[in-house]
């Protein structure tokens, strides 16, 4: 009995595949395009199971389109600039070019094996000077549209590592790398004007039909529109050289329960004010040494300083509230100031309880309720409340409805104005590190900032730099920092800062259209393949790089590098889950713990065990971490059970939407299905040559199952539900080896056979080569079209009836789906064990509903 061998099979195909370049992508405008991309992978040097389900399912897409007809588009590349690549320099002394290199090469030797439909002509990585360098003239091109701007931000300052950190590098407020107390320092930076298209952005979510309703909603939330008021308070007590403080508030109608005024710790006002108290300058910078993200200054304590100002409350002269510094307020967002209004905002309520400053209801439940206690009363704006102190004669309102008669309010007593505010704030670019895109502007004296050059890109970054001394290595590279004005030629000095990585991962999908161009973009080719058709990656990056994506396509149509309908480059996006795994741990003598990786443990049917006997304790089921050591290596996978069983396995265990748990027992399920699907190939005898009798029953009920696997498996893939193809396959597999019978089967399970390949030719395309070559099919596979299913094989013409004697159902008969109300009882009451019930004798009444049951009374 022959044997299915993935050690010899797969590297065979892959090597025919490549000799045939069949999965070159060349422009064709009589083939109808199909641009399949997932999110490129950065070159940590390993690839991971994540890695394989993620570039399974858009090789499933590729293939499935390619034997449709489709001319298809499946690249590949690598977002290789990035923090990690100087981690490893500083810590193995290598420069972080040799280290980004050769991960790329050893994880394109570990991918290849794995069989994807990659077009591997068109690989690059973002770290390449013809990459980057394009980048530069787009942000050239940028810069001349308007679309750039150079400001100050505060930013997460790293004192020790001397440079800014991202929200995520703070623990803490530590550096995660120094160890040192993270400052919020203002520095001048580069940003992309992203805020200017907040509404056209956020508009444009409505025509993301095929992007998951999660994912529009994070985006729609991110650019954060909001309706609101913009009012000043006048100072009762001051300082000189401020007379006013100007607060944007979205809850204007809770304007009549404020009880303190605050403001953050970066507001020119407390700058002003820390030159003349020290409690406030030591408060200040205690506050400048945490984060900057929304996110963590909401989780930390809330404090803050009382100024002993104090303004008036635009209503009521009278009234006057503490003006306070906390350190819960961004400066970049409205302001820099709000007032308070305790029984509305649990975290206002927070501060007010810490403080002792006093809380007044503006608007309570409609059925009645109870003084704000601890618990702030925050319903939905779309709920109806009972206002107190409202700004309408209708005490009963939404918040909605209470904001916008606030808004009238005080725009006919004209102490404040409507605005339309958006929480998208311009995209900093600007970063103090080595390993990126240098920014191609030079500062001169005597210019300002200049432009490099067109026809002087790239920019590249210098070699020969010293990472073992903390900050910005460019900063000290005379030789190559020093250079003359591009505009007047004197002595002058380049831009040190290089770009996020987020710029490189903005624009690569319009890159791959041409790799080769000495443009950013060629119009032809960007104008036939854009836009990417299919996109899948992690919900990770659901927000920022989608986002910023969006941004650089409309940019890039400004800038002339892409086309009009490109401003949405992503038709249809599909967010996968993750591999999961078990962790495994012992302790070590101090009682640490120890983590081991799953081909150190040894299960067994009461625990589980490292190979010294030393019994293991097994952990949750977690995503796959190096830290916890619960990866499973996909090279191990692929020395023992082959490509396919892999791909096989990440495809049918659970919906691609969610996670995965990768199990031993799984892949060895999934290697002996494959094992049997080859057998039966190989078992198959030949087919008897065609005579004129009919197919019989067996034969009809197999060509009727190919034919409806055909159509499932069909819209399985069409709609991202390919466990549930899997499923179908199973079911066909099964079948074919049930059936028996004479020349008819024989023909039937051949044709079935050759179904069967075409079919699992997207998930296991080494094994559905073999079988296409073992049926003597035509051709390549991989070039062969997609099989059709047959409408007559798909109208069901039978039914199954139930049979019930008494209300108690007896047994079942299948009839024709056309059979008349005679034929149907004569069957009925000719079925055994209707016959045996009934004892001999004649029932009483025969109900017939047809197409659905017999009822016989006995």
């Amino acid at each position: 009995m022959s044997r299915y061998n993935a050690r010899v099979t797969e590297p065979k195909w892959q090597q025919v595949w490549a000799r045939s370049r069949v999965f070159c992508a060349t422009r064709d405008v009589t083939k109808p395009k199909y641009y399949v991309l997932e999110m490129f992978p950065y070159p940590s040097g390993r690839i991971h199971i994540g890695h394989v389900r993620n570039y399974t399912m858009g090789d499933v897409i590729a293939r499935y389109k390619k034997a449709r007809g489709f001319n298809v588009l499946h690249p590949m590349g690598w977002d290789a600039f990035g923090m990690p690549a100087e981690n490893a320099a500083m810590e193995k002394g290598v420069h972080p070019g040799d280290w980004t290199y050769q991960n790329i090469a050893d994880m394109r030797e570990q991918m290849q094996p794995l069989g994807f439909s990659l077009d591997w002509e068109r690989e690059f990585a973002t770290c390449d000077p013809e990459y980057y360098g394009q980048q530069q003239a787009l942000f050239l091109d940028f810069l001349e549209a308007g679309l750039i701007d150079r400001k100050k931000s505060v930013v997460n300052w790293d004192p020790v590592d001397m440079t800014v950190l991202a929200n995520e590098q703070v623990e803490d407020g530590r550096g995660w790398r120094s160890g040192a107390l993270v400052e919020r320092k203002e520095l001048t930076q580069w940003f992309f004007k992203i805020s200017d298209m907040a509404d056209e952005l956020l508009e444009a979510i409505d025509t993301l039909e095929e992007w998951p309703e999660k994912v529009r909603l994070m985006q729609a939330n991110w650019i954060g529109k909001s309706r609101g008021l913009q009012f000043s308070f006048d100072f009762a007590s001051g300082l000189d050289g401020f007379e006013a403080l100007e607060v944007y508030t979205t809850r204007p109608d809770t304007l009549m329960g404020a009880s303190f005024a605050a403001i953050s710790p970066d507001h020119p006002l407390a700058k002003a004010l820390e030159e003349q108290r020290d409690d406030i300058k030591a408060f200040n910078e205690e506050c400048r040494r945490g984060g900057t993200s929304e996110e963590e200054i909401e989780k930390a304590e809330k404090r803050g300083i009382d100024t002993g100002l104090t303004v008036t409350h635009p209503l009521d002269p009278d009234w006057e509230l503490p003006v306070w510094i906390a350190n819960f307020i961004l400066m970049d967002y409205g302001t820099g100031a709000i007032f308070g209004c305790p029984a509305h905002d649990q975290r206002d309520l927070d501060f007010a309880r810490k403080y002792g400053l006093p809380v007044q209801d503006v608007y309570m439940p409609v059925d009645g309720g109870e003084p704000v206690e601890n618990e702030a009363f925050v319903p939905p704006k779309t709920e109806k409340v009972r206002y107190v102190r409202g700004f309408a004669g209708d005490e009963v309102q939404t918040g909605d409805e209470g904001v916008a008669a606030a808004i009238a309010h005080a725009e006919a007593s004209d102490y404040g104005t409507g605005v339309t505010k958006y929480r998208l704030r311009d995209w900093g670019l600007s970063r103090q590190r080595y390993w990126g895109a240098p920014i191609p502007i030079v500062h001169c004296e005597d210019c300002g900032l200049v432009p490099e050059k067109k026809e002087n890109l790239p920019v590249e970054l210098p070699k020969d730099v010293d990472l073992s001394v903390p900050g910005n290595p460019l900063d000290r590279h005379p030789t190559w920092r020093d250079v003359p004005c591009p505009a007047c030629g004197k002595p002058a000095k380049r831009e040190t800062d290089t770009m996020d990585t987020f710029v490189d991962s903005s624009w690569y999908f319009a890159r791959f259209t041409a790799p080769d161009a000495e443009t950013p973009t060629d119009p032809e080719a960007a104008a036939y393949w854009m836009n990417v058709d299919q996109y899948i990656g992690g919900v990770e990056h659901a927000i920022l790089h989608l986002l910023y994506s969006r941004f650089f396509a409309r940019a890039m149509i400004r800038t002339g590098h892409l086309p009009e309908g490109a401003a949405e480059p992503f038709n249809a996006l599909f967010t996968q889950g993750m591999v999961t795994h078990e962790t495994y741990s012992t302790k070590d003598a101090q009682g640490r713990t120890v983590w081991h990786s799953p081909s150190e443990v040894v299960r067994t049917d009461s625990g589980a065990k490292l190979e010294d006997g030393t019994p293991v304790e097994i952990g949750p089921v977690i995503k796959m971490s190096k830290s916890k050591k619960n990866v499973v290596d996909p090279m191990e996978i692929i020395d023992q059970y082959g490509a396919d069983t892999a791909r096989w396995f990440v495809m049918s265990d659970s919906p691609p939407e969610r996670d995965v748990e990768w199990t031993a027992a799984g892949a060895d399920a999934a290697w002996k299905h494959l094992q049997r699907v080859w057998r039966l190939v190989a078992e198959l005898e030949e087919t008897p040559p065609a005579v004129d009798e009919k197919d019989g029953a067996e034969a009809i009920a197999l060509r009727r199952l190919t034919h409806r696997t055909i159509a499932d498996v069909t819209a399985s893939i069409e709609g991202f539900s390919f466990n549930k193809g899997v499923a179908k396959l199973y079911e066909l597999t099964n079948a074919i080896a049930k059936a028996k019978g004479g020349a008819d089967v024989a023909r039937a399970k051949r044709d079935a056979l050759s179904a069967l390949a075409q079919l699992m030719q997207p998930m296991t395309p080494h094994l559905a080569e073999e079988m296409w070559e073992a049926l003597g099919g035509e051709g390549l596979l991989v070039n062969a079209p997609w099989p059709e299913a047959d409408e007559a094989y798909l109208v069901k013409d039978t039914v199954l009836l139930p049979i019930q004697i008494n209300g108690k159902k007896r047994s079942e008969i299948t009839v024709a789906k056309d059979a008349d109300r005679e034929t149907v009882e004569a069957a009925a009451l000719a079925d055994e064990a209707v016959q045996r019930a009934l004892d001999g004798k004649a029932p009483r009444k025969v109900i017939v509903v047809p197409g659905r049951i017999v009822n016989l009374v006995a």
